[in-house]
């Protein structure tokens, strides 16, 4: 299943997203893996500071408790800084209606 949604940056911080990203953790890729995560990409409207990600999950209730893993929760804190957030630091994120997928 391919999962799409969207969040927003703050201003003036695209390029520390980008770093950020860049330099992810490995317990953070581990923690996404083992959640059954897979080909997670994030883009960024640059006019809107709006990120829209995508990732392939094999299972939503799975993925779902990813959000109470410990190193995911301190990936939240270590990001709040610079995006929208819920009063728990996770990211303000919209879920996508899917309207087209071609393999």
């Amino acid at each position: 299943m391919i999962k799409g949604f969207k969040m927003k940056l703050f201003p003036g911080q695209e390029e520390e997203y980008e770093k950020r990203h860049n330099q992810l953790w490995q317990e953070m890729k581990d923690s996404i893996h083992a959640h059954g995560g897979r080909n997670y990409s994030i883009f960024l409207d640059k006019e809107t500071l709006t990120l829209f990600g995508t990732i392939e999950i094999d299972d939503e209730a799975e993925w779902a408790k990813q959000a109470d893993d410990p190193i995911n929760r301190k990936w939240w804190d270590f990001m709040a800084d610079i995006m929208e957030t819920n009063p728990d630091n996770s990211p303000v994120a919209t879920d996508l209606h899917p309207v087209f997928h071609l393999d």
